[in-house]
């Protein structure tokens, strides 16, 4: 089965998350943590870096690992590292996904969480005040 490795940031604003939807492919209209791939020669946090500046045209602090993620699909094996972020910025434009929003802990199951990121959700309920 092909390995996928991609980072997620869960970007914290207050009692907040931010979700972003998806806007094309298999799981268009589901809802994930952003982030993507991590390239050759990067570190996991630089590649989140780079991926929020390329999807949400924002800036990040990487403060911690809040969780890694197994998670087989139908045609893969992902495995993604989950990380607590701050904005920098206040600045957030949506360069990839249909549409976000800021969700409260009591708002989570208020949209359809793509499989891998359920489980993310489960750890930010036990973890994150």
């Amino acid at each position: 089965m092909k390995q996928i490795e991609v980072v997620a940031a869960i970007i914290c604003k207050g009692d907040k998350v931010f979700a972003t939807q998806r806007g094309y492919g298999e799981w268009k209209d589901w809802w994930e943590f952003p982030g993507g791939k991590m390239e050759a020669g990067e570190t996991a946090e630089e590649a989140l870096v780079r991926e929020i500046n390329e999807e949400l045209s924002a800036e990040i602090c990487v403060e911690r690992l809040v969780c890694t993620v197994e998670h087989d699909y139908p045609t893969f094996h992902l495995t993604m590292h989950c990380y607590l972020c701050r904005l920098t910025s206040e600045a957030l434009h949506l360069n990839e996904h249909e549409a976000a929003k800021w969700l409260a802990k009591h708002e989570l199951d208020s949209v359809k969480w793509l499989p891998a990121d359920v489980k993310v959700v489960e750890t930010i309920r036990k973890t994150i005040q």
